[in-house]
């Protein structure tokens, strides 16, 4: 099998590493959102990516058909996204709030704020 045959699961590794380094790396709360975002659309792509059968049709019985495909998986990426809308919303709104006690949405800002009061 070759390495381009499976390009998909390097699309997944790369951005589960570059949302990973985000989330790392960053000092700025919104940039850590994003490196989440990211983490989670690579899982996204990996469960579509499983969940795919070659030469399988719509779980729909016919003479014709005798690979089906599971829809599960993509079921549940669904809902996923539907979790991850409302969770990223939800971290947004406390990342405003975070702005409006301390000023600023840079962890060192936060954390030095935080130790001299």
């Amino acid at each position: 099998m070759l390495l381009s045959a499976l390009y998909n699961y390097w699309v997944v590794v790369l951005l589960m590493m570059t949302g990973l380094y985000m989330v790392i790396a960053q000092g700025n709360l919104i940039k850590k959102i994003i490196g989440l975002n990211v983490f989670q659309t690579s899982v996204f792509i990996f469960y579509i990516s499983v969940g795919k059968v070659t030469g399988g049709s719509a779980p729909i019985l016919s003479q014709l058909a005798t690979v089906y495909s599971n829809p599960l998986p993509h079921v549940l990426i669904l809902t996923a996204i539907v979790v991850g809308i409302a969770t990223t919303a939800l971290a947004l709104a406390l990342v405003l709030r975070i702005r409006q006690s301390y000023g600023s949405v840079e962890e060192q800002d936060i954390l030095t704020r935080d130790s001299q009061c």
